[in-house]
């Protein structure tokens, strides 16, 4: 790929797309062209084919979408069928109308089954039952790697799907209404650092960069402040709750994450594969995807330890077990990519260290 190649990254402001729009410019990639919500609506097929057409992109890497938590996914579940089937529809069949050379579409590790034989392969795509907390986006992300099969088929495109394992790491969604787990614990055991410490002020500035606090975290953290002796500032109505940061769910369940710069790498080394290698990738048999992850994982609990002590927040945390697990068990076979010559660089440690200097630089601008 010339790295004055006409390049559209989607949804270059989110977690993903930040991410892969600084390791393109990393690269030396001169010709990258991207578009914020309010310039380009994706969810709207004529303002989509209409940039394809002027812009006529050479490589497209599908980034933009609806994101978000088991809460989220419950409380929105229309939005995240709805929004997210209608740019893969957009962006995929316009792709095609321009004559984009490759196209990659990210997808996500929940399209597999729940009760999936572990580790996901590739080809357990569709042969059973999802997990219900996240059915609908899991359904639209599954419309977007069989759109892509389609196209391949009929029309001869190139267009594959990635499925990353869980994402975290800069620009990512710290609202603990809607943020998937990792960013959710940072920011829960940071405010409670910060609550064991009397830092009120700390919390407001906080609030005002990464959204209000739930009324039940709130209490909690009123409960810390409270038991370290120090006078909350922050009143609110039935605030007897346990001293102590409280995690959905048992914290059995188990997870895989991959640091986002190792996400943007992968995606980058695919997209320079030579024409045999990339070949390789739209199988005539299957559904043209590659499994993008670690090949580790750890429990929620042994998560929620390890997020504890790298903030440093010296209080309890407890389990709610009347809240959803969500599936059992989600680790990706990463063997396909192993294959290629890819493996992801950043220990899972090091990458929440990193994540969390970063939320904190980000909290005070």
């Amino acid at each position: 790929m010339k790295r004055d190649a006409r390049i559209y990254i989607a949804g270059h402001t989110g977690l993903v797309g930040s991410a892969l729009l600084r390791r393109w410019q990393s690269e030396g990639y001169q010709n990258l062209i991207t578009r914020t919500h309010a310039e380009l609506d994706l969810e709207r097929q004529s303002e989509t084919e209409y940039f394809f057409h002027q812009e006529r992109p050479e490589y497209v890497i599908q980034a933009a979408a609806k994101v978000g938590g088991i809460l989220a996914n419950h409380t929105y579940p229309a939005e995240f069928i709805q929004r997210n089937l209608a740019i893969h529809t957009n962006v995929i069949h316009a792709a095609w109308k321009a004559g984009v050379n490759r196209l990659i579409c990210l997808g996500s590790s929940c399209v597999y089954p729940r009760e999936c034989a572990q580790p996901m392969k590739e080809e357990h795509l569709l042969t059973g039952p999802l997990e219900a907390t996240n059915e609908p986006y899991a359904v639209a992300k599954i419309a977007g790697v069989k759109m892509c099969e389609a196209y391949n088929r009929q029309y001869g495109t190139n267009f594959i799907s990635v499925m990353p394992t869980n994402l975290y790491g800069p620009n990512d969604n710290f609202d603990l209404e809607t943020s998937h787990v990792l960013p959710g614990l940072i920011r829960k055991f940071h405010l409670a650092r910060l609550a064991a410490n009397g830092n009120w002020e700390s919390i407001k500035t906080d609030e005002s960069r990464y959204g209000p606090l739930p009324d039940d975290f709130r209490a909690s953290l009123i409960s810390i402040s409270k038991s370290t002796g120090h006078k909350p500032l922050l009143p609110v109505a039935g605030s007897r709750l346990p001293a102590a940061v409280t995690i959905w769910g048992t914290g059995k369940p188990r997870r895989e994450f991959l640091h986002v710069e190792d996400l943007a790498e992968a995606c980058l080394y695919i997209m320079e594969l030579d024409d045999e290698k990339w070949s390789s990738l739209l199988p005539v048999d299957r559904a043209p995807i590659i499994n993008i992850g670690c090949g580790k994982d750890i429990s929620i609990k042994e998560l929620a330890l390890l997020v504890k002590k790298i903030v440093d927040f010296k209080g309890e945390l407890v389990f709610d077990h009347t809240k959803p697990d969500g599936t059992p068990r989600k680790l990706l076979d990463v063997s396909r990519m192993a294959k290629l010559g890819w493996k992801p660089n950043m220990s899972l440690s090091d990458g929440i260290k990193l994540t969390y200097e970063w939320y904190l630089e980000s909290a005070v601008l």
